[in-house]
């Protein structure tokens, strides 16, 4: 009966709702940008629990320099906001990770991501978000019109909608927020670029045929590299 519904594999089903997988894609790159923000907990100096496990984990928090405190006199590590800027088509990302998720923040990662992609030959055109507080606001819309970019987003409680940007967010975890040991939450931003050029540049991605996003733009100066 699952094979006949084509659900007998994993990969067939989306993890996060079990629904099948369906997939679609815009002919062109530039012609829709996926948005969205992944919320990590900042990393303790010494490394984080994950790691280090919980009893040392607590200690590398209290030591951590810098730090509010909490009524019961817990440190607050707070958050770090990755936002992300995903292309429909090649699948190219673009990310800055900043201490908040602000409509101010959330323009600014957009009118330079719009420039990083026309640096690479894409024209933007529409960008998709969910219901977010930043992608609201009349910032935001404000900005879409000054850049020329008709902004759409996703229904209520559908995050499949903006689904690319969500299986990139796991992705991302994976492969860099919890890959390894980091020593300080400066250690892990620091290695977002990098990881970043690999997804982007030499990494292969199964909606491009097993070979990296950037493949997708062709007459690329450079692309390869």
């Amino acid at each position: 009966m699952l094979v006949r519904c084509g659900l007998n594999r994993l990969s067939h089903v989306d993890r996060a709702t079990g629904e099948p997988v369906r997939r679609y894609e815009h002919e062109h790159p530039g012609d829709l940008l996926h948005v969205d923000v992944k919320k990590f907990g900042n990393i303790p100096d010494g490394g984080g629990w994950r790691f280090v496990g919980r009893a040392q984990g607590g200690k590398n928090r209290a030591a951590t320099p810098g730090k509010p405190r909490s009524k019961h006199h817990n440190p607050k590590m707070g958050h770090a906001f990755v936002h992300t800027v995903i292309d429909d088509h090649s699948r190219i990302a673009y990310a800055e990770v900043h201490n908040d998720e602000t409509a101010a923040t959330a323009v600014g990662v957009l009118t330079r991501a719009v420039a990083w992609f026309a640096a690479r030959g894409i024209t933007v055109n529409r960008v998709l978000s969910d219901n977010g507080s930043p992608y609201v606001s009349h910032l935001w819309r404000d900005t879409c019109a000054q850049l020329g970019i008709k902004h759409s987003r996703t229904r209520p409680r559908r995050p499949q909608t903006n689904g690319k940007v969500e299986r990139f967010h796991r992705t991302m975890a994976d492969g860099w927020g919890y890959a390894r040991c980091y020593a300080s939450e400066h250690e892990r931003r620091q290695a977002l670029p990098g990881w970043l050029h690999e997804y982007n540049h030499h990494r292969p991605h199964t909606a491009c045929g097993n070979r990296p996003p950037i493949t997708r733009l062709t007459n690329l100066s450079g692309q390869y590299t």
